[in-house]
């Protein structure tokens, strides 16, 4: 099994150390870059021959704080998955957070444990709600009227909604691929297709996207958290 490759970008040079050290203990993942602020994430990445799959970013920092780095990720590498790691969550922050391109946002009392399935879940599936941020999500994000039904299905295909459904409830490529008796490649197209039509930005943003517009009901969703 390949090593998951993460990155860690936090101004608390003790915390950092100590994260570093948690995460390198587990034989699956891999910590190839550690920062203490953005500038020095961003010359790292810019010179690597391998980049990390998966950045973990506090979200208050000096110099550029974790919203910035999110930003200029999404603009220079969009392949690379975000989670903000910070003691200065809230819910409220939540809804603007995913927006901004982030497949998941916790906060830094989250146990050792829960983080290692953290990783693990968006390294495999692309993002990672807690189980009580599933309410949070539908205040914040269905805020507004949704688009109509019958708009959306202009939008997507019957095929990529049954995709979006499915990546709703956690199913990687593979999975889908069985479920709808089609290939891998077929279903990383149809979700290509659906980022161009959506303007999501990542996996996260396309759960979004189904929440929003009725495609989904965040009571079908599957408890996230274990």
């Amino acid at each position: 099994m390949n090593e998951i490759k993460i990155g860690i970008v936090d101004d608390d040079a003790l915390f950092l150390s100590l994260l570093a050290a948690f995460i390198s203990s587990h034989r699956s993942i891999k910590v190839i870059a550690t920062a203490n602020n953005g500038n020095d994430m961003f010359r790292f990445l810019n010179s690597a021959e391998v980049l990390p799959e998966i950045l973990m970013v506090d979200l208050k920092m000096q110099q550029m704080d974790g919203i910035e780095v999110t930003k200029y990720l999404q603009a220079h590498f969009p392949d690379i998955r975000i989670i903000v790691v910070s003691s200065h969550y809230q819910n409220a922050f939540l809804g603007f957070m995913l927006k901004t391109g982030v497949s998941a946002f916790i906060p830094k009392g989250v146990s050792p444990e829960d983080l290692i399935d953290i990783i693990k879940t968006v390294h495999a599936k692309g993002f990672y709600f807690m189980e009580e941020q599933i309410g949070t999500i539908r205040e914040q994000l269905n805020g507004k009227s949704p688009r109509p039904v019958f708009e959306q299905d202009k939008l997507l295909s019957d095929k990529e909604v049954d995709v979006l459904r499915l990546i709703a409830m956690q199913k990687t490529a593979k999975e889908i691929a069985d479920i709808l008796f089609i290939t891998q490649r077929t279903v990383e197209g149809r979700k290509n297709s659906m980022f161009a039509k959506t303007g999501a930005k990542n996996i996260a943003g396309l759960v979004i996207y189904a929440i929003q517009n009725n495609v989904i009901h965040v009571k079908d969703l599957p408890l996230i958290a274990s």
